[in-house]
Parts: C-alpha cells; structure tokens; sequence
C-alpha cells in the first residue's frame, strides 16, 4: 500500500461520558502532527449526543482536518448473546466493529483509546511494518495472571493492552476477523475480565506484531523498573531495556492507565499537567476535576511509591486485591 497517497486515518470510540477526553486526545494528536499531509478521523459513537459530535468536529476543523461521526447505536444489540462487561463501558467494545462500520477505502486505521494524550509525531507509528500480522499493540506485562488464564495464556506468554492498535483493517475483512472475535468472546460466555483486550488478545492470538512502549506509554509504568516487568513476563524481553527507557524518558502516547486518572481530584499523576493543558484548548475548558474520591487517590500515590521502593510487594498487593477491585466495579455498576 502506497500510503504517501492515502490519509492517515484515526479511530476513537466514545459516549458522552469520555467525550471531553477524547476532545483532549484529539487536540494533543492534532496539534503534534500539523505535518502530515492528510488525516481523517472516525467517531464511533456509542449514542454520543450531538452537541458533543460538534465540539469535536470544531476541533479538528480548527487544524483542517475532517472529522467523520459513525454512531454504532445499542451496542448490545450488536451481540447475538448476552454480555457482562464486567463494570466497563460497553464503549470500549466498539473497537471490534471498526472493519464493519467505516468505509471500504479505510484499509488501515490507528485507533486510539479517549484517555491518551499524544505527545510527538506518529508519523513512525503510522508506517510501522506489521507483515503477516493484523494489529500492531504494546505489551502490557503487568496484567492478572487471572485474565491471562482466562483466555488460556500462560504467564510468560505476550499480552497487549488495547488502548493503542494499529489495525490492518483490510486484513480483518478479508480473513473475517469480526466474526472471530465475536465467536471468541461468545465462548467465554460474553464476560471476560478485560472484555475488548482479552478478546482481542485471544482472536488474534500469533498475529499481533509487538510495538515500542514509547507507542502507548502507561503512565503508572513511569514507577516500575524493566528488570521488573521483564520478570513478570518472559516475553518482554523481545521489548528491550533501551526501547523501555525511550519510552520512559520521549513518550509518543501517553495512556492514562489505572485508577490514578489525572481528571479525578486528589491525583498525583505525574503527567496530569499535560491532560488539563490540552483540555483548555477544547470546548470542555473549564470542567473541573471529579470529586468524591481523593483519599483513594492518595492511597494510590502510596502505592505507586511503593512500586518505586518495593515493586514486590506492590504486586504481592495487587495480587490479593486486583481481581476483586475489578469484581467489585462490575457489582457497583450493575
């Protein structure tokens, strides 16, 4: 594929609940890639209002971009069974439809999740070769080993985290990968942990061509030390000290990962500045932090600290308490 001759094309998924995220994610991608000849982007709406549809059209008019709004309607009604998303958005899962849903002549596609913020050109993201491989995602070594089992991954086996995917879109419809994915998640009864990125992980398991972390930088990773994550999973070693310490110290995506979100008041986020930054150039400035929750944002500080200090019993912690946090979310939101 010639792709000097075709638009770099940007996928989001959201509903009115991360619609101000995504307007922050998508001023930082636009203003740090004026220099891509074309870019098109594509909403999928999860029954974004349309007040929201236009703030986010006005953003990407501001740099001359076209901007596309897909609306995906209830996504449960895209499953011929029942799901369980496990107290997550049912957003998340409107990724999967992406080869459906936008326009033949889209053959490649970077999607992005809402809470990112771009930090440099993915201009070098954009033509990174994937070969025989559907998707290009970063590892994300520090996940459940529950989750991993779930989807029958042994512990040193690859995982990748969803929030960044460079997809061979053309790839998905000519080997039909949609209907996999939804046969895959069906076979789990529709209620796996990470409902989209375990399904993703499982359906395109061997076809999954690993990223630079400096793609999708996690923002709690800025604690964690390689010789750490590498112990957890074998297969991050095929990511490298050096590439570990670029995206460390030259992020090109940042990935607001965990509960230390930088929109919610109390956080110590070290990269929290830069979120509100890029949200005061949008139509949300002005909205202010969530409330409710600072001191469990302090005990999350701590517990990023302690990850610094003592990554071992960080994890021996997580260990205990991670599957239930997760548990408990989906009894919250039910």
């Amino acid at each position: 594929m010639d792709r000097e001759r075709n638009p770099v094309n940007i996928i989001y998924a959201s509903n009115d609940g991360y619609a101000g995220h995504l307007g922050a994610s998508l001023y930082s991608l636009l203003d740090h890639n004026r220099q891509l000849p074309q870019m098109d982007i594509y909403i999928l709406s999860v029954g974004m209002c349309r007040e929201y549809q236009g703030r986010l059209k006005a953003i990407a008019e501001g740099f001359g971009r076209p901007l596309y709004v897909v609306e995906l309607g209830d996504l449960f009604q895209r499953f011929p069974y029942e799901v369980d998303t496990r107290g997550f958005d049912i957003s998340a899962m409107g990724r999967l439809f992406s080869p459906d849903v936008l326009p033949k002549t889209v053959k490649r596609a970077l999607y992005l999740d809402c809470d990112t913020i771009v930090c440099g050109s993915i201009a070098g993201l954009w033509e990174y070769e994937l070969g025989r491989d559907l998707a290009g995602m970063v590892m994300e070594p520090t996940v459940y080993q529950e989750m991993k089992e779930a989807i029958g991954f042994c512990r040193d086996e690859a995982y990748f985290n969803s929030g960044v995917i460079l997809m061979d879109l053309e790839g998905w419809r000519r080997e039909k990968v949609l209907g996999k994915l939804l046969d895959f998640y069906q076979s789990h009864d529709g209620r796996l942990f990470a409902c989209d990125q375990d399904t993703i992980n499982g359906t395109l398991r061997g076809r999954i061509r690993s990223l630079p972390p400096k793609y999708n930088f996690f923002t709690n990773y800025r604690y964690f030390r390689y010789p750490t994550l590498r112990k957890l999973c074998k297969a991050y070693g095929e990511v490298g000290r050096n590439a570990f310490r670029e995206a460390k110290a030259s992020p090109v995506i940042l990935h607001y990962l965990g509960d230390e979100r930088p929109w919610i008041a109390g956080n110590h986020n070290h990269y929290r500045k830069l979120y509100w930054w890029y949200l005061s150039h949008t139509p949300w400035k002005g909205t202010k932090p969530q409330k409710g929750r600072f001191l469990y944002m302090q005990v999350w500080w701590g517990f990023n600290q302690m990850t610094r200090v003592c990554p071992a019993l960080r994890l021996a912690i997580s260990r205990r308490l991670g599957m239930k946090v997760i548990d408990s979310r989906r009894k919250t939101k039910k």
